[in-house]
C-alpha cells in the first residue's frame, strides 16, 4: 500500500445499524480471549468481513499537503477531509464529561424530517498484518498530539514521524508476532459496537453505530463520511478511552472538529461528546466484578497486591498542556478501590503507568519499575489489572502478558494474575448505553468558524519548503551511523 501525493486511500467501512447495503458476511455478537495461548480469540455467532486492502480502495481522503511517494506508508495531515469516491458497503458501528456542540435543522427544506440518531466509538486502531506496523506507526507518530512539536520546528513532523516508524518496526513487528500477526482491537471494537447497538435497542433507543480509528483501518474520517451518507440526524461521540487525555480522546475530537468545520452539513449536526466517563458507576462496578473474580484464583486472596497498570504519557502533557490525565487515573482508581472496599475486598493496591517511549520523562511510577520494587519488597502475590484498556490489544496481550509477567516472576512474585478487559461485558456495555441516552439531549451543533492558521498551514508553496527541508534532514540522519546509533539509543 502506497501514500500518493495528495490523498491517502481508504478502504470500505462497516456499519452496525439498519444497513441498506448487502454483505456476504454477517455480524459478530460477542468476544472473549484466551490468555493461555497470549491470543485474542473471539468466539462469534456470526461472522466478520475481511477487510481486503487490495480490493476494496474506493474513499480518498484529500488532505493540505501531499503524501511521500513510493515509501509505502500512510501519511495523513491533521486537516484531511474525505471525499467520496466509492460505492459504500454500509454503515459502520460503533464517556462522564460530555462536551456539546441549539439544534439545527439539517437535511432538506422540510421541517418534518424522521430523526436518525448515530453513535461514533472512537479508538486508536492497530495493524492487522505485520506489513501494517511501519505505516501505522508512522500515523501514530505524525499525529502533533502524540509527538509535540515546538510550533517552529511542526514541518519536522513527518519526517521524525517516518525515522521513528523505520526504527521501531522491527521491535513493534516481533510484539505483534508474538499475539498473532496482527492487532485484535478491530475486530474486539465491531463486537463491542454491535452489542452497543443491542444494548441500545433493548432500551427504545435504535441506532446506527460507527467505528473510526485514529491510525489505522476504518479510519474515523471514513466513519464521519459514512454517516453523512446515512443522513443521520443527531450524533454522540463515544471514545473508548475511560481517562481523558490529549494524546486519545483529544486528538481524536480534533480530527472531528476539522473535518465537521468543512461540511456544511456536518456543521450544523447536533452532536454531544462524551469526553470521559471513568466515574461511572457501570465502569466502576464492573471494573470491582472483574477484580474480585480474578482474586478467588489465588490460594490467598487476601494477600494479593492488587497492580493497577495504565497507559502512560509525558509528564509536559500533564504540567505544559494541562492534561487532565493523572488526576482522572487516580480518581479512577480511588473509586474502584471504594467499591471493592464497600464489598469487604481490603487488598492494598498500587498504581504504575506503562508503554513509555523516547527520552523525555514520563509519569512514575513506571511498572517495570514498580514490578521490580514489589518483588524487592517481599511481594508474592499479584494481580494486574489494565485500568486504561477496555479491549485486549498489544499492550495486555503482550506487553502485560509477556514482558511484565516475566519481570514480575524474575523479581521474586511468584502467583501472577492479570484481569482481562472489560471487552463485551454486559454490565459495561448496559452502561455505555445508558452514557449515550444521557447525552442525547445535549447534542447541539459545531461551531463553523475557521481559524487563520488552517488557511496557512494548507499555503502549498509553504509546505512543500517545509517537506523539502525537513527530508533533507532526515536523509542526513539515515546517512549518518553515528546520528543514528546516537538517535536510537536516546528514542529506544
Amino acid at each position: 500500500m502506497s501514500a500518493t501525493s495528495g490523498s491517502d486511500v481508504l478502504p470500505r467501512t462497516k456499519v452496525f445499524g439498519s444497513n441498506p447495503y448487502k454483505s456476504d458476511r454477517r455480524i459478530p455478537t460477542s468476544c472473549s480471549y484466551t490468555r493461555s495461548s497470549m491470543t485474542v480469540s473471539c468466539h462469534l455467532s456470526e461472522g466478520l468481513e475481511d477487510l481486503d486492502k487490495s480490493t476494496s480502495k474506493a474513499l480518498a481522503i484529500s488532505c493540505s499537503g501531499s503524501s511521500d511517494k513510493g515509501n509505502g506508508l500512510v501519511g495523513r495531515s491533521s486537516h484531511c477531509s474525505p471525499i467520496e469516491k466509492r460505492t459504500p458497503v454500509g454503515q459502520t458501528f460503533c464517556s462522564v464529561g460530555v462536551c456539546a456542540y441549539g439544534e439545527a435543522d439539517i437535511g432538506s427544506n422540510s421541517h418534518i424530517r424522521e430523526e436518525k440518531v448515530g453513535v461514533l466509538l472512537l479508538n486508536l486502531g492497530g495493524p492487522e498484518t505485520l506489513d501494517d506496523v511501519q505505516p501505522f506507526l508512522f500515523n501514530l507518530f505524525a499525529d502533533p498530539d502524540i509527538i509535540r512539536l515546538p510550533r517552529l520546528f511542526k514541518f519536522l513532523q513527518r519526517p521524525l514521524a517516518k525515522l521513528i516508524s523505520v526504527f521501531r518496526a522491527p521491535k513493534s513487528k516481533e510484539g505483534y508476532a508474538a499475539i498473532g500477526g496482527g492487532s485484535p482491537l478491530r475486530k474486539i471494537t465491531d463486537e463491542q459496537a454491535n452489542a452497543l447497538k443491542i444494548a441500545l435497542e433493548a432500551k427504545n433507543t435504535p441506532v446506527n453505530v460507527y467505528v473510526g480509528m485514529r491510525y489505522w483501518y476504518p479510519f474515523t474520517e471514513e466513519a464521519i463520511e459514512q454517516i453523512k451518507r446515512d443522513r443521520i440526524t443527531k450524533l454522540v461521540v463515544l471514545p473508548l478511552y475511560p481517562q481523558f487525555s490529549i494524546s486519545t480522546t483529544g486528538s481524536s475530537i480534533r480530527v472531528l472538529e476539522s473535518v465537521f468545520r468543512e461540511d456544511a452539513y456536518l456543521s450544523e449536526l447536533p452532536v454531544s461528546i462524551i469526553k470521559s466517563w471513568y466515574q461511572r458507576q457501570g465502569y466502576v462496578k464492573s471494573m470491582a466484578d472483574l477484580i474480585e473474580k480474578e482474586l478467588k484464583s489465588f490460594s490467598k486472596p487476601e494477600e494479593v497486591m492488587i497492580f493497577f497498570s495504565a497507559h502512560g504519557v509525558p509528564v509536559s502533557y500533564i504540567e505544559d498542556a494541562g492534561d487532565p490525565y493523572k488526576d482522572q487515573m487516580e480518581e479512577c482508581i480511588y473509586l474502584i478501590m471504594q467499591e471493592l472496599k464497600a464489598r469487604g475486598t481490603n487488598n492494598e493496591h498500587t498504581l504504575c503507568y506503562q508503554s513509555r517511549v523516547g527520552p523525555v520523562q514520563w509519569l512514575k511510577p513506571y511498572t517495570d519499575e514498580g514490578l521490580v520494587e514489589l518483588g524487592q519488597k517481599g511481594v508474592k502475590s499479584l494481580l494486574a489489572v489494565p485500568v486504561s484498556f477496555v479491549s485486549e490489544h498489544i499492550e495486555t496481550l503482550e506487553e502485560i502478558d509477556m514482558e511484565y509477567k516475566h519481570l514480575a516472576l524474575e523479581s521474586g512474585i511468584e502467583n501472577w494474575g492479570r484481569v482481562p478487559a472489560l471487552g463485551c461485558t454486559s454490565s459495561f456495555i448496559t452502561d455505555l448505553a445508558e452514557a449515550v441516552i444521557e447525552a442525547l439531549p445535549s447534542a447541539t451543533a459545531m461551531s463553523t468558524s475557521r481559524t487563520i492558521s488552517k488557511a496557512v498551514d494548507n499555503d502549498p508553496m509553504q509546505y512543500v519548503i517545509k517537506m523539502f527541508f525537513g527530508s533533507i534532514l532526515a536523509f542526513v540522519l539515515l546517512l549518518s551511523p553515528k546520528a543514528v546509533l546516537a538517535f536510537r539509543n536516546r528514542l529506544f
